[in-house]
């Protein structure tokens, strides 16, 4: 029987398993009836929500069997749920869990914040980063009893294989090795038994001198103009990395440096793009791995078009497109000089490439330098995370964090909100490394998982947040784990650095108020009506990690980013789910070009459903196609 008929045999049999392990694991959420300080969704609402995602009459469609791959590792474990530690903290979660009141804790122990908090002291610009757990649904038996869920997961042997640049990614048959690129120390690194040092600083010295020579104005446009506006055209980990870091370190930019970034096929995009470029000082940075993403050759092709209207040589072209790509044949068909492509390997993921040649465009904004510092801050995160326990491990015991209110507290969301507006485009680059790494349902054993994995991640820059969706926060029925992020000092310190403490004292507000919530009793006290006592009433007892650096370097920046991945990493491990590939982006792919070739021709298409049928003839109508 081909593997998928199996898997599919398999998933069906284990529905019954899946909803049975889910309502174990969610209905000991929290209690229904309210205790002061607690407000979690009833766990009935919360049952009902799994069972809709996880049904039997859902799940056959809901798996992509098609893009199952044959190789399979057997991890020593297939269900996370079957681990010794699972079930010891399924115990733990049912004495303790549903009658944590976070603000009783701190008021019996005076010592809460020292021992659940956790301070990062990156070495290369000896700026530290305090990571405060302390209000978190934890004790010191939650903490040791998750540290024996990674160990009996391997967490810590799947890491070193990582490390090792070991095939871990094995649905595609690949290492798992974005750590490479940022090993600015040049420490042995080797894949297959072959070095990658030399390649990786080979590229990183093309991509100094490159910049350098824009940044300078040495490399000039075809009128002998200086490069003053770069358009970086991507998609995916192409884009989302390289907006996300010169948003961040804008402070840092080239004063006279313009950027654009265009991802979506949506013509707008481009055509916003090019009009405030100037074809005689604009730059294109093509994003491609294979150069034959249909987004970024659609829209790169524009580009071309657009400048050929003012260059009229394409001999030009030479001197205003760079590719960011292996595909030499296709860069060069393109008209790209071979000479101005900046490679990176196969095992770079998308989501992790912004270490990579596809971070040329902060380098260009940025300098290489701060693009240096930027990597070392990465590399000193990395070395924390192989060296350190797991007891004071950050990003792994950020990673448990998620597991443990993922699937003993059913939430099935995370809140990032950075008190930074220069981070306003970090919870957009989060979504994409969590859901894309893990957005997953089979384990590396190739069993449907019978718990839930990656959760919804969102966010929003704070203050604004605070008066948007936080009112769901403090008085909704979901439990929703949050991450606040600052900085102590700003790049804008404005009125004598008024605007800072005023930032400072509502991330500070934010985290305590989640917590303490307010009592009946405290608002009758203010004087409101009865009537209006429920309606503000705040259960608190909502759980928060703060995260306080001191400045937003490009040092600072690396570490904090690579947190979040080796985290992500962590929850994928124990979850026993492939972190590394993503085929649930394909099958979308394959059927827009199928569709695309319909728009085309006359008629309703063939096989599609009726709503597919009605919506692509209505398209058609409207669009003047028909």
């Amino acid at each position: 029987m081909p593997q998928w008929s199996r898997l599919l045999a398999a998933a069906k049999a284990r529905t019954v398993a899946l909803e049975q392990c889910a309502r174990t694991q969610i209905s000991s959420t929290a209690p229904t009836e309210t205790v002061e300080g607690e407000g979690h969704a009833p766990a009935e609402t919360q049952v009902d929500e799994v069972s809709h995602a996880y049904g039997k009459e859902s799940l056959e469609a809901s798996i992509p069997f098609h893009a199952l791959p044959i190789i399979v590792i057997m991890p020593g474990f297939s269900q996370a749920c079957d681990l010794p530690a699972w079930k010891e903290l399924q115990d733990h979660h049912n004495a303790l869990g549903r009658n944590i009141v976070l603000k009783e804790y701190f008021q019996k122990d005076p010592k809460r914040f020292e021992k659940f908090s956790h301070t990062f002291t990156n070495t290369v610009d000896n700026q530290d980063i305090l990571f405060d757990f302390s209000k978190n649904f934890l004790t010191e038996e939650t903490v040791s009893l998750l540290v024996k869920l990674a160990k009996e997961a391997n967490v810590e042997e799947l890491r070193d294989a990582m490390f090792r640049g070991e095939h871990i990614n094995f649905t595609e048959d690949r290492a798992v090795y974005h750590a490479a690129l940022r090993n600015v120390s040049k420490e042995p690194m080797q894949v297959d038994g072959k070095s990658v040092v030399e390649d990786v600083h080979s590229v990183l010295e093309h991509m100094k001198e490159f910049s350098e020579q824009v940044r300078s104005g040495e490399w000039k446009g075809y009128t002998g103009k200086k490069i003053n506006t770069i358009v970086n055209i991507g998609i995916g980990g192409s884009d989302l990395g390289p907006v996300m870091v010169t948003e961040a370190l804008k402070p840092y930019g080239h004063p006279d440096m313009t950027l654009h970034f265009v991802s979506n096929i949506d013509g707008t995009h481009i055509a916003e793009a090019l009009k405030h470029s100037d074809p005689e000082t604009t730059l294109f940075l093509i994003a491609s791995k294979t150069f034959t993403t249909a987004e970024t050759t659609t829209n790169a092709n524009s580009a071309k078009s657009w400048f050929l209207q003012s260059a009229k040589d394409e001999a030009h072209i030479a001197k205003h497109f760079v590719a960011l790509s292996t595909n030499e044949p296709e860069v060069t068909k393109f008209g790209i000089d071979s000479k101005n492509m900046f490679g990176f390997e196969s095992w770079v993921g998308g989501r992790y490439s912004v270490w990579s040649a596809i971070g040329l465009s902060v380098a260009l904004y940025i300098g290489y330098d701060n693009f240096h510092q930027f990597l070392a801050g990465a590399q000193a995160m990395d070395k924390h995370f192989r060296e350190t326990p797991l007891e004071k491990n950050i990003p792994a015991l950020g990673g448990l964090l998620s597991v443990w209110y993922s699937d003993f507290f059913g939430a099935q969301t995370h809140l990032v909100a950075p008190f930074d507006q220069y981070l306003h485009r970090f919870p957009a680059y989060l979504q994409q490394l969590s859901m894309e790494s893990n957005g997953k349902a089979i384990t590396r054993s190739g069993e449907y998982v019978k718990y839930t994995t990656g959760p919804i991640l969102f966010g929003e820059p704070a203050t604004n947040a605070q008066h948007s969706f936080f009112q769901l926060l403090h008085q909704g029925t979901k439990l929703i784990p949050a991450d606040f992020l600052m900085a102590a000092e700003s790049h804008n310190p404005v009125e004598g650095g008024k605007h800072q403490r005023m930032l400072a004292s509502n991330f500070l507000a934010q985290s305590e108020a989640l917590m303490v919530g307010k009592t009946p009793d405290q608002v009758k006290a203010e004087g409101a009506p009865e009537e209006l006592v429920a309606h503000k009433t705040f259960l608190g007892n909502r759980p928060t990690t703060s995260i306080l650096a001191q400045k937003i370097t490009p040092a600072t920046l690396g570490a904090l980013i690579t947190y979040y991945e080796h985290l992500t990493f962590t929850e994928g491990a124990v979850w026993n789910i492939n972190s590394f590939d993503q085929w649930g982006v394909e099958l979308g792919k394959v059927l827009a070009k199928n569709i695309q070739k319909e728009l085309e021709t006359a008629g309703e298409g063939a096989n599609h459903d009726s709503s597919t049928s009605g919506l692509l003839l209505a398209f058609k109508a409207k669009a003047n196609l028909a």
